[in-house]
């Protein structure tokens, strides 16, 4: 989101020099991409509530036809 603040670059070109990048800081960037992600499909649900209610219905349809 625009609002936001994203983790300064200078520690990533740190952890680009190294090479190596720790599985704390990959798993704490995927987290805020994940949350961000969320974010942005209940607001896509509240702004197209019928899109929001297709995208459940299919989703309900692929659910029942899933075979385990």
């Amino acid at each position: 989101m625009p609002d936001r603040k994203r983790i300064d670059d200078t520690r990533d070109a740190d952890s680009g020099a190294q090479g190596v990048e720790s599985n704390a800081a990959r798993r704490r960037r995927r987290a805020q991409f994940l949350r961000e992600l969320h974010e942005a499909r209940e607001l896509r649900d509240r702004v197209k509530p019928r899109r929001a209610r297709a995208a459940r219905m299919r989703q309900a349809m692929r659910m029942r036809t899933f075979r385990w």
